[in-house]
Parts: structure tokens; C-alpha cells; sequence
């Protein structure tokens, strides 16, 4: 595989070539290029959106931590900034407030990082498909965007990794929606996830296989979309990273519940440069915000209880 494919590879999928598989398979897709969730001035009517921070949220900015900041590479170190390439709406992790500003958990992680290496944030957002050659090229000098560390990208990248996520469907509740049975039912998802590219598509294909009526998958541009065309009735589930889901879930006033346990769970990561030496200076700041407990601060706020790490890894393996 050319590392064009690997660079380009969708927001949390493991395989690009499965992207290509969607066309192969029985699994009928319907894209909606606006968000489910407005009339026609534009208005929010349903009660999931991406909205803001929570209401008891806080600036997590600790001090710097001198023997930290030693570790930071001297390029890094230079303007005085840690440069991170996003790629909103992908709520928590980073979307926008009312006033274009990019918030959410990836965000205060990657500031409270910053802040401990003597660096202030730099945020650009990106096509999620840029990300990842931009710290290839070196304009930005890591993503945090919701990254899936796998194999594939390791071949090119060194990941910190700081969330553990899995793939979590929602319905409405009492519903006898099955992720395993699934076949001609409609599933809605945020396009070009994990939940688009592998979940429902590999499922459909399976429903195919067994002489069954395929998924009709409805792909939407944002989660808040997804989650709902099932309260509005156009979806039977909707299928989500863990932390998106629930945080869909939370802010639909009783609408929505999950449906299955948490499955596919994969670690997140920061991708940097391979070998470069600004991984093990995230990882050594990540760790002292899990040690001083500001790493748990920052993933209460966002009401991510499920999913935390207990120390930090680069690659899925603990620093040495």
C-alpha cells in the first residue's frame, strides 16, 4: 500500500481499502449533506446538537514542569507553540461553540499537554484526510482529531495514546434493535468514520452472505445528525465511536439509549512524526496530568467515565 493510502485514511478506520469494499457490497448508502436537526431557518428543533461545553467546565491549564520541557525537540520549542492539526464536528473530542470556536476533550487534553511542556496551543483545523500528511510535511506537529492508533499508521507515525474508544450503537429506548441483526434495517452514521467505512458495511455485506436483506446505511456530515434521524424516525439505530454516542445520548432528554455493549475498542492517539523525539515529551506530560489527577478533571468534564487511560502509551506500549 502506497503511503498516499495510508496518509489519506478515514477518521478512525482501520483499513483504507475498505472504503473501496462500500461499492462492492449489497449495503445501500443514502447521503444527507445538511444536519438533520434544523427547520428551515436554520434553527435547532431537536434536542441532540454538538451545543457547547458543558455548563461546569473549566480551563485545565497546569504549570510548566521544567524537566518535561526538556524533552520538547528544540524546532518544537522554537516559536513557542505546539501546533496540532482538528478536524471538527466529531463531539466531544472537537466541534464547534456558537462562536467558531473549537472546543472539546481532545482540545483541553492537547492545551493541558501544551501548558506542562512551556507551550502554548496552536489549533488548525483541517480536512481529516490532510492531517496526517501535514505532520508528514511537518505544518502541523501532531493531530488531535480522534486518531485510531493501528498498525497501518505506525508503519508512518509514532501515537501517544491518551482514550480508549469502541464503536457503540443507539435507539430509542425500548427498542429490540440488535447490531449483530441488523439486516434491512436502516442505520444512520457520520460519514467517513469507523461506523461508515467498516461497522455497517461489513455488517450489511455479512446480511448479504446469509441471503438477507442488506443494511440501508444513511450517512450524514455530523454524529449530531445521525443520532437524530433516529428520534425524528428516518433510522432505526445509529452507530458511533463510544464517546460520541454517549455524548449524543446525554443531551437527547431521554430519547436515546444504547443499544449492545461496546465493541472494537481501539486505543486513540496523538500521531507525530515516526521516531520522533516529541513523543516521548507528550507521553511524559500526558502521564503527569494522569498522576496529578488533571487528566480526570478534564474527561469529568466532558462526562467521559468509560474509556480513560491509567498511564501513558506510545504505540500501545508503556513509555520505558
Amino acid at each position: 500500500m502506497t503511503l498516499l493510502k495510508k496518509l489519506t485514511a478515514p477518521r478512525c478506520a482501520a483499513l483504507t481499502l475498505v472504503a473501496a469494499a462500500t461499492l462492492m457490497t449489497g449495503c445501500v448508502t443514502n447521503t444527507e449533506g445538511g444536519p438533520a436537526n434544523t427547520n428551515a431557518a436554520g434553527a435547532s428543533n431537536l434536542p441532540v446538537s454538538d451545543g457547547g461545553q458543558p455548563s461546569d467546565w473549566v480551563e485545565i491549564k497546569p504549570e510548566k514542569v521544567e524537566k518535561i520541557a526538556a524533552l520538547v525537540p528544540a524546532e518544537v520549542a522554537a516559536d513557542g507553540k505546539l501546533t496540532i492539526g482538528t478536524n471538527p464536528p466529531f463531539a466531544p473530542a472537537e466541534f464547534k461553540d456558537s462562536e467558531g470556536n473549537i472546543i472539546g476533550f481532545d482540545i483541553d487534553l492537547a492545551r493541558a499537554v501544551a501548558s506542562i511542556m512551556g507551550l502554548e496551543l496552536e489549533i488548525k483545523e483541517l480536512d481529516f484526510a490532510l492531517i496526517l500528511p501535514q505532520i508528514f510535511g511537518g505544518t502541523v506537529e501532531l493531530g488531535a482529531s480522534g486518531f485510531t492508533d493501528n498498525e497501518e499508521r505506525r508503519q508512518s507515525f509514532d501515537f501517544v495514546n491518551y482514550f480508549n474508544a469502541g464503536i457503540q450503537w443507539g435507539s430509542i429506548p425500548g427498542t429490540k434493535v440488535n447490531p449483530d441483526d441488523a439486516c434491512g434495517l436502516t442505520i444512520a452514521v457520520q460519514r467517513t468514520t469507523v461506523s461508515d467505512v467498516e461497522d455497517v458495511t461489513v455488517r450489511s455485506k455479512k446480511c448479504e452472505e446469509a441471503g438477507k436483506k442488506p443494511i440501508n446505511k444513511l450517512a450524514f456530515d455530523t454524529s449530531d445528525a445521525a443520532a437524530n434521524a433516529v428520534i425524528l424516525g428516518r433510522a432505526d439505530a445509529f452507530s458511533a465511536d463510544s464517546p460520541v454516542t454517549a455524548w449524543a445520548i446525554a443531551r437527547s432528554e431521554g430519547r436515546l439509549t444504547t443499544v449492545g455493549e461496546v465493541f472494537d475498542s481501539a486505543h486513540y492517539g496523538w500521531p507525530v512524526k515516526k521516531d520522533s523525539p516529541l513523543a516521548p515529551a507528550l507521553a511524559a506530560a500526558l502521564q503527569h496530568l494522569v498522576e496529578t489527577g488533571d487528566y480526570a478533571k478534564i474527561m469529568d468534564q466532558w462526562g467521559l467515565g468509560d474509556g480513560r487511560i491509567t498511564e501513558a502509551l506510545i504505540n500501545g506500549k508503556p513509555v520505558k
